[in-house]
């Protein structure tokens, strides 16, 4: 008999003859035979667990392709949602509502999704498994989070601990809007990352308009609240950091809002209204090419957007007295190249500069993973202590065109790094914003991020490791794209360079394409139209 049936029989049974056996089996109590299980039918078949941290374009993306059938899909992430950003400063304005540009996690296609809201606070390599802190009870789950110069999160009630298990590790938890440690962005500027960011920046719009809507009045019992022209001009003060196409988008969206409803609305104080875009380096908008980005000045210039190139901000703070208690107005040091600096009063700041690494990024990269170096039958497995590689400049993970994270030797000196031997980490993978392909850098874009979780997704579910077929990850660039307000647009792409009305056409049905669900890519245009005909919601809730 089988010793693998044989050690699932009863105490005194394992010597028995055939027919003995049967005999005592079919004359035994029911309860003994119920207990055991004699069935040879095969059950089925354990899915390997896929870890997937974030919901953003990388882990969305990848979650979205994962084959259901071949995988257990789990999304580990502070939010429960994701948020189309090309979008975002559309709905901060009022064309589109919020609802629009979100998709929720736990409705994703293919069912049997599992959802864990959180951040992963660790990852232990060795024993698969990562420590996630809950935040399912936060309100701001939303609302974009910027380390502090030392690159941790700021002090907050930690949430409930759990720990979760995985086959294979997915890192795309994305990263943080960069700051360069100046002082009061943190504390003064509005972000544009999350929902939560274009919600407040609404308000604050809708806000400031309201606030210096109030008469003029010489009353004694004004205690001094009146807003002067002088205050009114500072807080209708818009400024914009960062010449990017998010900063310049988000610039354009602003002034097509106030050009046709706020105007109409409050005419009275369109006098006092400017729009004022800043930046470091030469010239906006560095992704294309020099023809594109003057076309982009100039119209700005003609709707009366004032961009200030080679200005370096240096600090935020808040107004002196009742403009910055009361009013929130704040006062920003601008330098010149060249020149000394001085400061401009301002109603709002929207800060789009760039990306800083996540936190839990250079956390993983200072730990040590002990991994199987070798087995032998005869002396045993031999470990090795390796530790992932960090790219100095982006402070991402370094990967392969496999996208699989490679370590190096635990005892190698950082500034051999070039030097070292890389392996890849069996069964963890960085994709997104957090990684830093080997020898092929590419920007820090969501049609990057979502190309790279397509490819990583389709080669999982050939049912085979990455690499094994020798098919690396090659990125597309299907073209950039930027609004400019007033239905104007410019496109460049290898095959074509647009502007004007036909690039902005492209420029929305590029966008409505992309929609993840048919939900919203039925919603998009509705909202569209709306605005058009009734304008934009100027309601604040």
């Amino acid at each position: 008999m089988p010793s693998s049936l044989t050690r699932s029989l009863p105490r005194g049974l394992t010597g028995s003859s055939p027919r003995q056996l049967f005999l005592s089996t079919s004359l035994a109590p029911t309860s003994l035979v119920s207990s055991r299980n004699f069935s040879f039918k095969k059950g089925p078949p354990t899915k390997e667990k896929v870890i997937i941290l974030g919901s953003g374009w990388a882990g969305y993306s990848l979650a979205r392709t994962l084959s259901p059938t071949k995988y257990d899909r789990i999304i580990i992430s502070p939010r429960p949602y994701f948020v189309f950003t090309p979008l975002l400063a559309s709905t901060s304005v009022g064309t589109l509502e919020f609802r629009t540009v979100l998709e929720p996690v736990r409705r994703l296609p293919g069912g049997n999704i599992n959802f864990y809201q959180g951040w992963a606070d660790d990852i232990d390599f060795s024993r698969k498994t990562i420590t996630v802190e809950t935040n399912a009870a936060e309100e701001a789950a939303s609302k974009t989070v910027v380390p502090p110069p030392g690159g941790q999160i700021p002090l907050r009630d930690k949430g409930e601990v759990i720990e979760v298990q995985y086959d294979k590790l997915i890192i795309a938890c994305g990263a943080y809007s960069q700051t360069f440690g100046i002082e009061g962005v943190r504390e003064h500027a509005h972000f544009l990352r999350d929902i939560g960011d274009a919600r407040r920046v609404r308000l604050r719009v809708l806000s400031l308009f309201e606030q210096c809507s109030y008469p003029s009045s010489s009353s004694p019992n004004s205690n001094g609240h009146v807003l002067t022209d002088d205050d009114k001009r500072a807080l209708l003060h818009f400024a914009v950091v960062g010449g990017g196409p998010t900063g310049i988008e988000w610039a354009a969206e602003l002034h097509d809002f106030i050009r046709d409803d706020l105007g109409k609305m409050y005419p009275e104080l369109m006098r006092f209204v400017k729009i004022t875009v800043y930046d470091v380096a030469p010239k906006v908008l560095p992704m294309f090419d020099k023809a594109l980005a003057d076309y982009a000045m100039g119209h700005f210039a003609r709707q009366g957007i004032e961009v200030k190139t080679e200005h370096h901000l240096e600090r935020i703070r808040l107004a002196d007295g009742k403009l910055g208690r009361r009013h929130g107005a704040v006062r920003i040091k601008i330098r010149e190249v060249e020149e000394n600096g001085g400061e401009v009063g301002a109603g709002m700041v929207v800060w789009s500069t760039g990306l800083m690494a996540n936190p839990l990024i250079a956390k993983l990269a200072e730990k040590e993973v002990v991994v199987s170096k070798s087995k032998n039958p005869m002396t045993g497995e031999v470990l090795e202590r390796r530790r992932l590689v960090r790219d100095k400049r982006s402070g991402g993970l370094v990967v392969d065109g496999y996208m699989r994270a490679l370590s190096v030797d635990a005892d190698a000196k950082p500034e051999e790094g070039n030097e070292l031997e890389k392996k890849p980490l069996d069964g963890v993978y960085v994709i997104g914003d957090c990684s830093f392909i080997e020898n092929d850098p590419l920007p820090k874009t969501a049609q990057v991020a979502a190309q790279e979780a397509q490819y990583l997704a389709k080669e999982l579910n050939k049912g085979i490791s990455p690499g094994q077929d020798g098919k690396e990850f090659k990125f597309r660039n299907w073209g950039t794209m930027t609004y400019l307000g007033g239905w104007k647009a410019i496109h460049q792409s290898k095959a074509d360079e647009l502007k004007g009305w036909v690039a902005w056409v492209l420029w929305r049905g590029a966008y409505l394409t992309k929609a993840m669900s048919w939900r919203n890519k039925l919603l998009v245009p509705i909202y569209w139209v709306i605005s058009w005909i009734f304008g934009r919601g100027i309601s604040r809730f």
